[in-house]
């Protein structure tokens, strides 16, 4: 850099100079100071774009909640002079919150009794037998050892009458040749599965509870069982979901297995979850999951993936939309802002009457919102669209474009307009890659987005889990065709 600077003159050197020689100084100089300009020109779009990249976060990018960096003064701040004189709001339900009693457990397991021992006045413990007043308080507690040890011990007898030799039957909840019963083993496909807890934690939950000592084999042992048990209501699951449905909800996620990405895909709608483990982020593992054309209507975000796939149709995600035109606020750019708010205006105006419609149902109203917003929608894009720059330009000829994919829930509420369903189910498999770290074969990879499908669509169905887990364990073990199904019913 220091080379191409203009080397240094004084007044006497350079009256000594020819006029040749002076002409001949300015215009070297000229050419450093043309190059300087230009490489100011690029430290300053570099300057913008790095401000614009630290300033991204989860309501302006495709960044998680997660990534979000809070940023905190150092030097406290006084309140705005319109805040001060306005009283904080105390923790805890407002005023006019409509609260929720809880209205006891709804069972009782066992009752104690507890009668006076003696008069605190005349110190007798003589008492009628018939109390004056019974007051009742129902506890949830746990009890010395949640974790009993049992031993069975079967019997072979002689029929009397035939003679024949029978053996009783083994109780259905423990399975012979495995030292944990069903039920256990079920909590702990849980506590490894939903509850992210590693090994060792299961193994000091376990001393805890029942001060038993279970060894990390047993305890791998126990979550490949459960892996194999499930696998078949898993596979029901996947084919049933490639018939159709009303709508679906399409989303991905990077996946580490031995250092190398791989994509775990989710599919997804209010009653069920079905995650995939996947090499690629490509059509063909959507082809593979939904069949290579789908009927019916699929939401998504604009990977562009999604863009050409075949299906009756799409919903493109508004709150990814949204985000971009954040984005685009903050982006330098003759008229950015300004269409950035103005499109985020407009699609926050969608959000809320959609709301109100999914609260109220109230159709008549909504359609004639619906064609006022359409024609409001349409002449502020003929407004922008010419006049504005290349990343704004992008995103508004794709609302042009596309109009058809963003705004479908316009005519079709059942709908909703955004990707929430799939985003969602994501949370809990990405927690669960953020403890683990990922996996460390492309077959544990596989069986992990088994176990997730089973505890999301549990979930979602508003079942047990662990009795999933369970009745998956009796079944694999009697060999029966009576599995537990996975499929919603509509």
């Amino acid at each position: 850099m220091n080379q191409n600077l203009p080397q240094e003159l004084d007044r006497e050197s350079l009256n000594q100079l020819s006029k040749e020689q002076l002409v001949e100084i300015i215009l070297e100089q000229n050419k450093v100071i043309r190059e300087l300009q230009k490489t100011i020109l690029q430290l300053q779009q570099e300057v913008e774009r790095l401000k614009v990249s630290r300033d991204l976060d989860s309501s302006n990018s495709s960044k998680p909640p997660s990534q979000d960096i809070h940023k905190k003064s150092e030097n406290k701040k006084a309140p705005p002079q319109e805040e001060s004189n306005q009283p904080k709001k105390k923790p805890g339900g407002q005023l006019g919150h409509q609260g929720k009693t809880r209205k006891g457990f709804g069972s009782v397991d066992r009752y104690e009794i507890l009668r006076p021992l003696n008069c605190d006045y005349c110190g007798q413990k003589a008492f009628a037998t018939v109390a004056v007043k019974v007051e009742k308080h129902s506890v949830a507690q746990l009890v010395e050892r949640p974790i009993e040890i049992v031993e069975y011990q079967r019997h072979t007898c002689i029929c009397e009458c035939c003679g024949n030799l029978q053996a009783a039957q083994w109780p259905q909840h423990i399975i012979p040749g495995q030292d944990l019963g069903v039920k256990l083993q079920a909590f702990l496909g849980w506590a490894n599965n939903y509850a992210h807890m590693p090994y060792e934690k299961q193994q000091e939950m376990l001393w805890e509870l029942g001060q038993i000592d279970i060894g990390l084999g047993t305890l791998v042992a126990t979550n490949e069982r459960i892996t194999g048990a499930i696998k078949p209501s898993v596979i029901e699951l996947s084919s049933w979901v490639k018939q159709t449905q009303p709508n679906i909800h399409v989303d991905e996620t990077p996946w580490s297995v031995k250092g190398v990405k791989e994509w775990l895909w989710v599919v997804a709608n209010s009653d069920f979850c079905l995650f995939t483990a996947a090499d690629t982020r490509s059509r063909a593992e959507l082809e593979t999951i939904l069949g290579a054309k789908y009927t019916g209507v699929l939401s998504s975000d604009d990977f562009s993936v999604y863009n050409g796939y075949q299906a009756v149709a799409q919903q493109k995600c508004l709150a990814h939309l949204r985000r971009h035109f954040k984005k685009l606020i903050q982006l330098p750019g003759l008229h950015n802002q300004a269409i950035g708010e103005t499109f985020v205006n407009l699609i926050d105006e969608a959000f809320r009457h959609y709301a109100l419609w999914f609260e109220t149902l109230d159709c008549a109203s909504y359609n004639d919102w619906v064609n006022q917003f359409k024609s409001k929608l349409q002449q502020t894009l003929d407004c922008w669209i010419d006049l504005a720059g290349a990343t704004a330009g992008k995103l508004l000829r794709s609302l042009r474009d596309k109009a058809h994919q963003w705004w479908y829930f316009l005519d079709y509420p059942e709908v909703p307009p955004d990707n929430n369903q799939a985003e969602r189910s994501l949370r809990l498999a990405v927690t669960k890659r953020k403890v683990s770290g990922g996996s460390r074969s492309m077959e544990r990879f596989k069986n992990t987005a088994n176990l997730l499908t089973v505890v999301q669509t549990c979930r979602r169905q508003g079942r047990s889990v662990i009795d999933f887990f369970a009745q998956a364990l009796i079944a694999d073990s009697n060999n029966t065709q009576s599995r537990p199904s996975l499929l919603p019913q509509y």
